[in-house]
């Protein structure tokens, strides 16, 4: 028989450790944590935004249709939220309104997102709409590696992150 940390015991099973609550079910916050309990309901709120170009290009995304490669919505990345990420391949990938024209603050996330090792595609949110299977192609591009340098045209941006995905740590 064992003792629990409230004083009361349980039987256990030839050396079996009672297992702990996670952090966030004990109210405790770890400040090195990867993600903050407000980010993580940031992320909720934005999944569940009304955005008709998002969930278009979600239902190719998801489930691992577009190449068996995995993509997360709404996943965050320091102070930021990138639309749709596909981790194992680093790449993040944005749709964007009129009001994103020459933005200096898409800027400034692209070069955060690049410094985290992530390459970063922008499409006109119009274009997951009306031309989703050509925004399809592009993602798949650019996750097999066909887009490997910088690109940038009035309805693409691809900003390119160069890694290593042997792992050595060579360019």
């Amino acid at each position: 028989m064992g003792t629990f940390q409230n004083g009361g015991s349980s039987p256990r099973l030839r050396g079996e450790v009672a297992r702990a609550k996670p952090e966030t079910e004990r109210g405790i916050t770890d400040p090195s944590s990867r993600r903050s309990p407000e980010s993580i309901e940031r992320a909720r709120q934005l999944r569940h935004g009304d955005n008709q170009a998002e969930a278009t290009l979600w239902n190719q995304l998801k489930a691992k249709k577009l190449g068996g490669y995995k993509f997360v919505r709404q996943m965050p990345l320091g102070p930021y939220f990138a639309d749709f990420a596909c981790r194992s391949a680093k790449l993040v990938v944005e749709l964007d309104g009129s009001q994103h024209a020459e933005s200096s603050y898409d800027r400034r996330r692209d070069e955060f997102m690049r410094a985290q090792g992530y390459s970063v595609i922008r499409f006109w949110s119009a274009d997951a709409v009306k031309n989703l299977a050509s925004v399809c192609e592009t993602i798949l591009a650019a996750l097999d590696g066909r887009l490997s340098e910088e690109v940038v045209a009035s309805d693409l941006l691809f900003v390119f992150a160069r890694t290593n995905k042997a792992g050595d740590g060579s360019l």
